[in-house]
Formats: C-alpha cells, structure tokens, sequence
C-alpha cells in the first residue's frame, strides 16, 4: 500500500473498488492523508463504510458496471476484483482506464496463476478466478498501464499476489 501511494499526493482522490466495510485498506489510505470513493455491491457494507468514514465518499455499486463521473489518482481492487469470473475480470480494465487520471496508480490482487477455486468464508463457499499473468500483463497494456511491480504469494503480505501498475 505504501508503494502505491506514494505514486500519489495527500489531497488526491483513490477510488476503493470492493471496499467491503473501508477496513483496513481504506482507513489506511485515509490516514494517509487520501481522500476515498468507495464501491461496494453490498448496501449493509457500504452502511459500514459511512458510520466510520463520513467525511468520504460511499457509493453502493457493481464493480462490472461502475461508471462514475470523475476520475481518481488511484484505483484499488484489494481482495475484491478476484471474485468475479474471468470474462468479468478481462472487462474490469476498460473500467479501470475509464476511471483513472493521468499517471493514476491501479493496484489489485489477483490469484497466482490462471485457475478457479472456491474457498469458504465464515462456512459460507467464496469464489476466486485468475487470469494468467501473461494475460493481466497484456489487459494492462492494452489500457495503456504499464506494470511497476508484481509479487506472486507476497509473504510479506499475507500470501497475496499483487499487480502495482500506472497509467502511462
């Protein structure tokens, strides 16, 4: 998270994509001095979000059709973006270039290889796909975002694979 915010200023803006109920990712990036929107298809998270960060933005919203009328100088997909089917995930780029300013930093966590599982969370089965790197790499091309690190099962990290990238 320190990488991708320092590709950014305090003041700017960061569009949270999947931001759940805004803990922990997005009050790190508030205390770092960002402002944030978050989207969440869940209305009961999104309440969350409001009770705890007010001052912020809170949009309850499908991330597979977000279309906002601002731009943001970063865009996180933290543990959300990986639960959409890989045709859904190759559609997210167009959405995430639609939503950044220029030089915006886009940070998501994918899987480590191309495949579909399910998973379980508090009993319930989770759905997680991946595209392979090689194809992330050509998406963020194609978006006009150039990769500035990437880290498969970042143990540092808590295992997560993480895509750093800007726009050009």
């Amino acid at each position: 998270l320190d990488r991708f915010l320092s590709l950014s200023r305090k003041g700017d803006v960061v569009l949270d994509i999947g931001c759940g109920s805004g803990e922990p990712i997005a009050r790190y990036v508030i205390e770092s001095g960002r402002r944030v929107i978050g989207a969440d298809s869940s209305p009961g998270m999104i309440s969350l979000c409001k009770a705890r960060f007010p001052d912020e933005t809170w949009i309850v919203a499908d991330m597979r059709s977000l279309a906002l009328d601002r731009r943001a100088n970063g865009i996180l997909a933290w543990d959300s973006f990986f639960h959409l089917r890989q045709n859904d995930q190759r559609k997210m780029f167009s959405i995430f270039r639609k939503h950044a300013a220029p030089k915006a930093a886009l940070m998501f966590t994918s899987g480590p290889s191309e495949g579909e599982a399910i998973g379980s969370y508090e009993g319930e089965p989770l759905y997680h796909a991946s595209l392979s790197q090689q194809e992330y790499r050509a998406l963020l091309d194609r978006e006009d975002f150039d990769v500035v690190s990437f880290a498969a099962e970042d143990q540092d990290c808590g295992g997560h694979t993480i895509w750093l990238a800007q726009l050009r």
